[in-house]
């Protein structure tokens, strides 16, 4: 019997005597023509029929039970998984067999070709000799190209410190000009791979910070709401004062914004690859800075010594002969000058993918820029040198893009969110990761510290998230406006009195303690009709809302006749 069960068919062989079921005898003959069990020839007509009754089969014993049927399965999957393992120790000799098969006559190739080479007696083939020469040529080449690499990165090729100026008018005809020159580092130090060495944080800078926090400490304790502040009934009247086209029209959408207060200019990093510095008394454009060549993703003030950051998703790179291409994304400092000429200080070359966010320690001696290679750098804001970059493996080994940074207002934290939903808590003097937060939805797009040390406020697609930094728990929560519209922005006023939150909408919060509620004092249409309001600031003393958004214009909003400028 092939199949081991009672045939419902039987047949029985002339020759051998045993008995088959019909369909399987049939087809086993079409296929190989002889006995399945004895492998003498056999034919159809070699098999006979025989009668019986009907009868019903009967049910094996071990079906007549659960606990029979299970045992049965386990019998069937035993037996497949023993056979599954022969099949794949045949495979595991084939694949030896093969392998073997395929090397013997390679090695004897080589063996050849080497007595070829260092036997004279023995007659070169010219094929063979070109190809020699061709391949020694070319790791020449190979070599001389990696040399020129190393070298081009450790000094200023004259092509790159070619000046790039460029003048143009405001419409009252007042325009700052500027000129960029690319600049680098001379004589930098490359590691292996030509890879860039940092020196660290040395102790004289961790004590720099450390008599800073201890200083802005000090002063919290004694820090009292300025009188000057909004109060929450003029918060509440608050509309729109201006409307500012600042970026150009082919290109339009706002995606940074920050303030100088003592000044009150704001500025604005566009995607038509602009920042934009605008005098909000007078509503004039101060000056357009130009260079990148992609979105400036981030704009920053330096509150002493009139110097302005930006962070931009454009490359720069090239590629040699055996190399790959080799692409570094941009921060730029720009220096201000009394004639409202702003010139390209640093062009900083330190990240592989898009720069997301630059933030300034309370110094004004030091930066952070946080980028999507899954680093933040900390330069030194004078010399635009790169003290160290951090990295971090990320959860479970996954690479974890950072998608913002804010340092906390004393200066030895830092905090960063990752493309992972992450928020990750740093500690500036040892940079190590000493907190993380989860809990959002999406990449964390916005991070914002109250002054006074203890609220930290992040955004993601799922709304703001509040975190006590005291206890490192979460302690309350804002859905957004829009499901399908991120958080994009959030900020505490320098107060710490007041939060504003941008997603499909514009929202202002009380602030108030852990257990206490946050009130809503304010919501702000998105009227630029694209439904999503991509940055919010505060002004001085919250005098006024900064909001950009996906079209081209910068909207403020405050109290009508609050020195406002007309809208233009």
């Amino acid at each position: 019997m092939v199949s081991g069960e009672v045939p419902e068919e039987p047949v029985v062989s002339k020759n051998s005597g045993l008995l088959f079921e019909k369909r399987l005898i049939e087809r086993h003959i079409l296929d190989y023509g002889k006995c399945p069990v004895t492998g003498e020839p056999l034919t159809m007509d070699d098999i006979v029929p025989i009668k019986t009754g009907k009868i019903v089969k009967p049910r094996p014993l071990t079906a007549a039970s659960i606990p029979g049927m299970l045992g049965m399965f386990q019998n069937e999957w035993d037996g497949l998984m023993l056979s599954n393992f022969a099949l794949e120790q045949q495979l595991h000799t084939a694949r030896q067999e093969l392998s073997h098969a395929l090397y013997q006559p390679i090695q004897i190739a080589i063996k050849s070709s080497l007595e070829r080479l260092t036997d004279p007696s023995i007659l070169i083939c010219p094929q063979h000799d070109a190809a020699c020469r061709v391949i020694a040529r070319l790791k020449k080449e190979r070599d001389e190209a990696r040399s020129l690499l190393a070298q081009s990165e450790r000094q200023i090729m004259p092509a790159e410190s070619t000046a790039v100026t460029s003048n143009a008018a405001l419409s009252n005809g007042k325009r700052g000009s500027f000129s960029c020159a690319v600049l680098a580092p001379e004589d930098e130090d490359l590691g292996p791979a030509g890879k860039k060495l940092h020196t660290g944080i040395t102790p004289a800078i961790i004590a720099e910070l450390t008599d800073c926090n201890a200083a802005l400490s000090q002063q919290r304790k004694k820090r009292q709401v300025p009188p000057a502040l909004a109060p929450i009934d003029a918060l509440e009247r608050y509309t729109q004062l201006a409307s500012h086209p600042l970026h150009k029209t082919s290109k339009p959408g706002i995606v940074s914004l920050d303030i100088h207060y003592s000044k009150d200019v704001i500025a604005t990093g566009g995607v038509d690859t602009n920042a934009v510095l605008f005098d909000r008394p007078s509503g004039q454009i101060v000056t357009t800075l130009s260079g990148h060549s992609k979105k400036v993703t981030s704009v920053k003030f330096v509150t002493e010594g009139d110097l302005f950051l930006t962070g931009s998703a454009d490359k720069v790179g090239h590629s040699q002969l055996f190399l790959p291409q080799i692409s570094s994304l941009t921060v730029r400092v720009w220096q201000g000058s009394e004639d409202g000429n702003y010139d390209c200080k640093h062009t900083l070359k330190d990240h592989t993918a898009e720069v997301q966010a630059v933030t300034v320690h309370a110094t004004n001696k030091y930066f952070v820029t946080a980028s999507l290679d899954n680093t933040w750098c900390f330069y030194d804001l004078s010399s635009g040198i790169c003290l160290t970059q951090v990295s971090d493996a990320g959860t479970d080994g996954r690479p974890e893009g950072y998608t913002s940074a804010a340092f906390h207002p004393d200066g030895l934290i830092l905090g960063t969110g990752t493309s992972e939903a992450l928020v990750k808590i740093w500690d500036v003097k040892s940079q190590a990761n000493v907190a993380k937060f989860d809990g959002h939805v999406g990449a964390v797009t916005a991070i914002s510290f109250s002054e006074n040390g203890y609220y930290l406020a992040t955004a993601a697609h799922d709304g703001v998230k509040l975190w006590d930094l005291r206890k490192l728990k979460n302690f309350r929560s804002f859905e957004s406006s829009d499901s399908e519209t991120p958080t994009n922005s959030v900020d505490f006023d320098h107060s710490g009195s007041y939060l504003a939150v941008a997603s499909a909408d514009i929202r202002v919060y009380q602030v108030a303690s852990v257990k206490a509620d946050w009130n809503c004092i304010k919501t702000f249409p998105d009227l630029s009709g694209t439904g999503k309001a991509t940055c919010v600031k505060f002004g001085p003393d919250a005098k006024y809302i900064a909001v950009g958004s996906m079209d081209r214009n910068l909207r403020v909003f405050g109290l009508p006749g609050n020195d406002a400028p007309s809208e233009s």
